[in-house]
């Protein structure tokens, strides 16, 4: 070893072992300090005569940027709606104005929903004129939507209670009106049914509607199918059709999984098909699953597919899938899913076999973060017979993320690129662990 690099691994070890001496705790667990840890690690510049990857700059292109503002604007369009409606729900009306308003300014997707809960909200705190106003910004802004019906409806009760003040109204009733709507459910479903399509059409809070569409869906009467069915194909508005989709997943039997795949089929609304896939996860539906992650067009639905697969364990549907996928993105999504269905043994594969330098990476990075022997043994494996300097990177990477500071000190000792050397030890003086100090101690004593 030349002498400056010699000179600087001692001084990381020893700075590691001073601190702590400093602090009086001796290291006793076999993972990585919490408080040190990170998600984002800095790549190191390459090695003479490695390329750069260039990959890594797309993530700065103008391209890239747009993209990501996009989706922080999303984002926020969602929170913001979400704590609209708790706001509804929890019948602070001043609140739930205000967090409307904000999300209907943002004009994103879901503006013209919150336009007209911005109305519902003002018309409860009395302010009617402003209600007024907010829906017929709606209608005009928004003629197509499927909010414009409701919209109608509440602008009538707005007119008609005149120069009346309103004042916020509590819930009680309702709940026992939905309690005793429940109970009639089993022993007359004819006339339940109808009171429960009246609440789900009306204009009540986001809380009622949840509810009473609950009821409606835990229900297999040929009545109460009918009606779930029209609310699931979107004849009603959006958040309905929504929280239909996903209760015909969870309470829904054969009937039920098969409306699902006919409006997957005549949809093309990727919202409403992400929602679906979810609910065929519920479902236990794995053949309509994979069949969407091999035949869907749109990449990000596929990925969706796979995503709710791997949430499923369904490890064998996973592995067919990365055979036949084209797809690089795709494919990252199912090594990702690959990882969360727990699958160590085919991630080792991609890992060690797996021509594509991103891939295989990746697959070494989730291998490491499986944890276990198993796993600790693949990836001394792939370091010791891998001569691609950045996959043997990524393996120190993934054994630091394992907590395995003994396979760590093998690399140090063995390894005669200082690069990786360094690597090895900058990983180690981040390990609280009493295996790793006592190693970086006899460096020093060296």
């Amino acid at each position: 070893m030349m002498k400056e690099e010699k000179i600087l691994i001692l001084l990381v070890a020893l700075a590691v072992v001073s601190t702590a001496r400093a602090q009086g705790a001796g290291p006793t667990t076999t993972t990585p300090a919490k408080p040190r840890q990170v998600t984002r690690v800095t790549k190191a510049p390459p090695a003479p005569g490695v390329e750069e990857d260039k990959d890594s700059d797309d993530e700065d292109t103008p391209e890239a940027r747009a993209k990501e503002k996009a989706q922080e604007k999303k984002e926020r369009e969602n929170d913001l709606y979400d704590q609209g409606s708790e706001a509804l729900d929890d019948a602070h009306y001043d609140h739930a104005a205000q967090l409307f308003g904000e999300c209907a300014a943002l004009g994103g997707e879901k503006a013209d929903g919150a336009m007209y809960w911005h109305a519902y909200a003002l018309n409860k705190l009395g302010r009617r004129g402003e209600a007024l106003t907010k829906l017929a910004e709606l209608q005009k802004s928004h003629p197509a939507s499927r909010w414009v019906k409701e919209a109608k409806a509440l602008e009538v009760e707005v007119r008609q209670a005149g120069g009346q003040k309103v004042s916020p109204e509590g819930e009680d009733d309702l709940d026992i009106k939905l309690m005793a709507i429940n109970g009639l459910m089993n022993s007359d479903p004819e006339r339940a049914v109808p009171l429960l399509e009246k609440l789900l059409t009306g204009n009540q809070p986001p809380k009622v509607k949840d509810r009473a569409l609950f009821v409606l869906a835990q229900n297999s009467s040929p009545q109460a199918r009918e009606v779930m069915g029209r609310i699931a194909r979107g004849q009603s508005n959006p958040d309905l059709q929504r929280k239909a989709l996903r209760n015909l997943g969870l309470f829904g039997g054969q009937e039920s999984r098969k409306l699902l795949a006919e409006i997957y089929a005549s949809s093309s609304d990727v919202e409403i098909k992400r929602t679906i896939l979810n609910s065929f996860m519920l479902s236990g539906e794995r053949e309509k699953l994979l069949a969407a992650a091999r035949g869907e067009k749109a990449p990000e639905l596929r990925a969706e597919a796979v995503r709710q697969l791997g949430l499923m364990g369904a490890q064998s549907e996973l592995w067919q899938l990365y055979q036949a996928e084209t797809s690089r993105d795709v494919k990252s999504h199912i090594i990702q899913a690959l990882f969360i269905g727990g699958g160590a043994e085919r991630l080792g594969e991609l890992a060690r076999n797996e021509k594509d330098p991103e891939l295989r990476r990746k697959a070494i990075r989730n291998l490491g973060l499986t944890g276990g022997e198993k796993a600790a043994a693949t990836l001394a494996a792939i370091y010791a017979g891998d001569t691609d300097l950045e996959d043997r990177r990524e393996v120190i990477q993934a054994l630091f993320l394992q907590g395995n500071a003994h396979a760590l000190i093998e690399i140090t000792r063995k390894e005669k690129d200082q690069t990786l050397r360094k690597d090895a030890v900058q990983k180690l003086s981040l390990m609280n662990n009493k295996e790793a100090t006592d190693f970086l101690l006899e460096l020093i004593n060296k």
